[in-house]
């Protein structure tokens, strides 16, 4: 479209991801170009999955620690989510299934993409690709819990999707994948 020009970016962090600098030049509405600067942080695209159960009428769903969250009023910084990670080789089902198996302890084969969506486009480049699968309990294959050596302490927790909702009303989940996977499960009458 031709509304951007002359970016430079310079380099702010690389200590877990990358945080640049990205000064350019924006063409208004009204044709004029305008110098503006903003901050990006890159980590990598992301996926996420709704582990459901038609049978039981459950999910699975993670609870862990996350700082960003207890440095904002989180009192003990624990989140619960669906289970998510960042691409691995670039490939949204091949990380998927891996980090269900790794975060929850089940292995699922087939997962099913629903959508995608940029999770904060003011500052974060992510893309997160959102999946759902269905899981019975002989796909179990272990505890889960995460990987030890990216210090994952993941609680797995198994509820009914009904108890989800409720704990989405409550306040109780506050992660926007996990309630935008839980959203669209009750729009889409997944259960």
């Amino acid at each position: 479209m031709g509304k951007v020009r002359n970016i430079k970016k310079e380099l702010l962090s690389d200590n877990w991801y990358s945080l640049n600098k990205v000064t350019f030049e924006y063409q208004r509405a009204d044709g004029q170009w305008e110098t503006q600067v903003r901050e990006a942080y890159d980590r990598g695209n992301g996926a996420v999955i709704l582990l459901y159960n038609k049978a039981k009428q459950s999910v699975v769903l993670t609870r862990q620690f996350r700082m960003p969250t207890y440095l904002n009023g989180n009192a003990d910084g624990m989140m619960i989510e669906a289970c998510a990670g960042i691409l691995e080789k670039g490939n949204a089902e091949e990380t998927i299934r891996m980090e269900v198996t790794e975060e929850t302890g089940y292995r699922v084969d087939q997962v099913e993409k629903v959508f995608e969506s940029y999770m904060s486009p003011g500052s974060v480049t992510e893309i997160l690709h959102f999946f759902i699968g269905e899981y019975e309990d002989s796909m179990k294959v272990s505890a889960g819990g995460g990987a030890p050596e990216e210090t994952e302490n993941i609680e797995v927790l198994e509820l009914s999707f009904s108890e989800a909702l409720r704990w989405f009303a409550a306040g109780k989940i506050k992660d926007a994948k996990t309630i935008m996977l839980l959203q669209w499960a009750q729009v889409n009458g997944l259960f």
